[in-house]
């Protein structure tokens, strides 16, 4: 019975929740041998009541690094240091709500004998939240994401891959956190690939092997931007996968709305500017938009004037034309936009006659 105590205070100190758990077992059945129901119902309560998933607070983490650089392969990011202002689409809200439901359901389905795969594949275009989203998921659960780090992952001695891949990973399986593989095409190319040598395509087999080994008790999420370079079996080893795609229209005009709102700007969202806004914002991520937003808004406060609809379309101009541009192109742009002359020429500083003339009006 001291032994097991012992084991369960070396499981503690070393956040090994898998230990605790299992020496926390022993003991209860050593208890109940001796006659000890009520402890032992106690401390199996203790257990089946417990998420699977102990919470880190304050703590330091050593990450895994690689032999030859002394690089680490992981950044490890605590759910409190997680500062998130997002909106997540209607679209994929579901499915990753779902996704958090699940793994905090872990124990009671285990407990119907059923097996879980907590794993979760995000794909779709650069800028539109994929990261944002693990490091969501981990917030709303309350336990550190494992974020990998391909730069140095991948060892310019292939062998050493192979070997940094499954240091991540026992890493990982060592202590309750999300893994989360990102840019993960790097590493999970098809095999089948003829530009890919022998020796990297046996890492995607060992990554297999991990990810299933991996899958048994732990998180993973993974997120690219080229879902059609990934192995076939890739795809079956995630129990869930979210298309994580551009904003729609309505998604644009709340992201926008949201934006304003954030930074007190005095601007009419019922204005037909706003629609135009909207539609120039069409096809551009997340990022992208909240990019422009940006410009926009820091522009305003280092001339120290209103941040109104001509500032923003002005850096959606700039942005769309890399900027590229002459000075009639953006007051035609820009008039076209909906924004009055005398306006165009107070925001650039410029003469009425000087807009007339780029709009070839006398």
């Amino acid at each position: 019975m001291y032994t097991e105590l012992i084991k369960i205070i070396e499981g503690g100190l070393s956040h090994d929740a898998k230990k605790v758990i299992s020496y926390s077992k022993h003991l209860a059945k050593k208890l109940r041998e001796d006659g000890a129901d009520k402890l032992a119902d106690k401390i199996m309560k203790t257990i089946e009541g417990s998420t699977g998933i102990p919470v880190f607070k304050d703590q330091l983490f050593d990450a895994p690094v690689d032999n030859d650089t002394r690089l680490n392969i992981a950044d490890i990011i605590l759910p409190q240091d997680i500062k998130l202002d997002i909106t997540i689409s209607e679209s994929i809200q579901s499915p990753v709500n779902n996704f958090i439901s699940l793994v905090n359901s872990k124990n009671d389905i285990q407990s119907k004998g059923l097996d879980i795969n907590l794993s979760m594949l995000l794909y779709g275009p650069p800028g539109c939240g994929k990261t944002t989203l693990a490091k969501h998921i981990a917030k709303e659960l309350d336990i550190p994401i494992v974020i990998a780090r391909f730069d140095s992952l991948i060892s310019s001695l292939l062998g050493n891959t192979a070997k940094n891949i499954r240091k991540l990973f026992d890493y990982a399986k060592s202590k309750p956190c999300i893994l989360f593989l990102d840019e993960f095409d790097a590493i999970a190319k098809a095999r089948d690939d003829n530009h890919e040598t022998g020796e990297l395509k046996r890492v995607i087999n060992s990554l297999l092997q991990n990810i299933d080994d991996f899958l048994e008790t732990g998180i993973l999420i993974a997120a690219t931007n080229h879902e059609q370079l990934l192995d076939s079996a890739i795809w079956r080893r995630f129990e869930k996968v979210v298309n994580v795609n551009k904003p729609n229209s309505d998604e644009i005009k709340n992201l926008i709305s949201n934006y304003l709102i954030k930074v007190e700007a005095n601007i009419d969202t019922n204005d037909k500017k706003f629609d135009t806004l909207s539609t120039y914002f069409k096809d551009l991520s997340h990022s992208e938009i909240i990019k422009i937003m940006n410009s926009a808004y820091y522009n305003s406060i280092i001339h120290k004037s209103v941040f109104e609809y001509d500032e923003i379309f002005s850096e959606f101009f700039k942005y769309k034309n890399n900027n590229r541009y002459t000075a009639d192109e953006m007051i035609r742009f820009l008039n076209e936009s909906h924004i009055p002359q005398k306006q165009i020429a107070t925001y650039l500083d410029i003469s009425i006659r000087q807009v007339r003339n780029a709009l070839t009006i006398e």
